[in-house]
């Protein structure tokens, strides 16, 4: 068939739709294993079809055929999301009932909307990348830290939440899932970095202190609540019996009290990964030369908007009891400190990756080493 490398992935996810449709009037059943099985039967055939689009075009990298397999799955992510909150019926309602009750969570919905939404989006552009030759290393390391994020909150919960003992033979899927990921997201690091900065520029950002520029200076400064804020809230998911942390729970943010163990794991996660990223950073922005600034930068950024993302929707959703959801009295704060918390790591990446000349090392210096 000849089409590009790039259309062929994007029409192969758009036939998910029809797919699910068909596939929810054949095997509508209560049988676990009956979903499992089509749900292999989809995988193999979405892999057979990406290959018959690429046919004649077919790129070298192995990562083409993940990405494109992953591009069809966001969909169906999508649609189980549409679906659970009434937008449309009749597409996977086999798999939304019978299914990892993880799905039916406030959380796992979330993600179904962040993985058909943002991951669908990255997935077209490295495939798209991929088709042209070119590099995919920032945006592949951006969905990396979105991805890992997701896999550490998603198997802690699933095992030490309520759902612990509901566990369906789906869970294995999701194993092989985190499996294939894991080695994706190596092939991504392995890819070469294409920043170049010239030895003037260099050695001019390398005069400069931090309070020579304003914007570092920023967000030095912006580190050390953060990294408050982390803590904080790893010890309210701990059950500190601190009043501060009694009070935040009971008026702030209930969520982390929610049975499933989701919002508490993802607190535990900040403060143990946040944490120390948020002092190497620190230290990153006052020593010049700390090259692992982008691509650390990158990482963080992708796993703290995801798991903004789904905690902030999570707080919000009907899904959740109302017990446990942000106050109406505080919700606007609530909202306004989560979403500040996401947004700057953004920011800060952007500064990190546009003009990283600070974070270089001179030639002379590599050669010193």
């Amino acid at each position: 068939m000849n089409v590009s490398a790039g259309t062929g992935v994007f029409v192969l996810s758009l036939l998910s739709i029809p797919l699910s449709y068909v596939s929810n009037l054949v095997i509508y059943t209560g049988s676990p294993e009956a979903i499992l099985g089509a749900a292999t039967l989809l995988l193999l055939l979405a892999v057979l079809l990406s290959r018959m689009f690429v046919q004649k075009k077919a790129p070298k990298d192995p990562l083409f055929y993940v990405f494109a397999v992953y591009a069809f799955l966001s969909v169906v992510n999508l649609i189980i999301g549409l679906e659970q909150d009434g937008i449309i019926d009749g597409f996977m309602t086999f798999y939304v009932k019978q299914a990892d009750p993880y799905i039916n969570t406030a959380h796992g919905h979330m993600i179904s909307y962040w993985d058909g939404c943002t991951h669908y989006l990255m997935y077209l552009l490295m495939v798209a990348a991929i088709t042209w030759g070119e590099s995919y290393r920032a945006i592949g390391l951006y969905w990396v830290g979105s991805l890992l994020m997701r896999v550490i909150v998603y198997i802690p919960g699933n095992v030490v939440g309520k759902y612990g003992t509901q566990l369906s033979p789906t869970f294995i899927g999701h194993l092989l899932y985190v499996a294939v990921s894991v080695w994706t997201c190596f092939r991504v690091f392995s890819q070469p970095s294409t920043r170049e900065v010239s030895p003037a520029g260099i050695q001019e950002a390398h005069r400069k202190s931090l309070v020579q520029r304003p914007l570092d200076f920023l967000f030095a400064i912006y580190l050390i609540p953060a990294t408050a804020f982390c803590i904080f809230r790893g010890l309210v998911a701990l059950d500190c019996p601190n009043q501060w942390c009694r009070e935040y729970l009971q008026h702030y943010e209930p969520y982390l009290r929610d049975p499933s163990a989701y919002p508490k794991i993802q607190m535990l996660v900040n403060m143990f990964y946040s944490v120390p990223y948020y002092v190497v950073t620190l230290y990153g922005l006052v020593v010049p030369g700390c090259e692992w600034m982008p691509d650390l930068a990158l990482v963080h950024s992708g796993a703290v908007a995801q798991a903004q993302f789904s905690h902030l929707g999570a707080s919000f959703h009907t899904r959740t009891p109302f017990a446990y959801r942000a106050p109406e009295d505080n919700k606007t704060l609530v909202l306004m400190v989560n979403a500040l918390y996401g947004l700057v790591p953004q920011i800060l990446t952007y500064r990190c990756v546009s003009n990283p000349a600070f974070f270089f090392k001179l030639s002379h210096d590599k050669k010193t080493e």
